[in-house]
């Protein structure tokens, strides 16, 4: 079975506004691509026989940066994205409490629906690798529901920018 190197994209102003991004498509800041030219570094010594990457600009960027780097390459899948946060996108913990009460819970995709859709993407690019170790830039929700999907629902930590996490493809079986 392949590998599956999955990393969060680099930094974005929102992350550190601490602002929900869901599907928004905010860029990567001077650190997130900075970042991303390390994550680039750190994997140039590595096996990477392909990537891929949300269609989100900042997770798009973040692998274009690595593909320049490691001479690949990126495939966007939209399978990968974040998970839809529906009207709390764009908007601070805070913001969201005020308009919408603290127990509020979002009106965009539900886990369950995110987990599906990411670990069906994945499941399908492990597929076209079967041997291969394959970089898939994506998003902290999206990393968090494929570690959700392989250690039995438990996963409730901080992915940070450009975190590593690795899979094999039988995880996913």
């Amino acid at each position: 079975m392949g590998t599956i190197v999955l990393v969060r994209h680099g930094e974005t102003d929102w992350n550190i506004e601490r602002r929900y991004q869901g599907h928004l498509d905010p860029p990567l800041n001077a650190t997130g691509r900075r970042q991303s030219e390390e994550l680039a570094g750190s994997l140039a010594a590595e096996r990477i026989d392909a990537i891929y990457s949300s269609d989100l600009r900042r997770a798009l960027e973040t692998a274009e940066i690595v593909g320049v780097r490691l001479g690949l390459p990126v495939v966007t899948d939209q399978g990968l994205r974040e998970v839809d946060l529906g009207s709390w996108a764009g908007l601070t913990p805070i913001e969201v409490a005020e308009r919408f009460g603290e127990s509020a819970m979002h009106d965009g995709e539900t886990r369950g629906e995110h987990t599906e859709r990411v670990v069906e993407a994945v499941r399908r690019i492990a597929a076209r690798h079967p041997e291969g170790s394959i970089l898939v830039v994506t998003h902290g929700g999206s990393i968090r529901a494929l570690e959700r999907a392989v250690n039995g629902g438990q996963s409730a930590r901080v992915v940070a920018n450009c975190e590593i996490f690795r899979l094999t493809g039988e995880q996913l079986d």
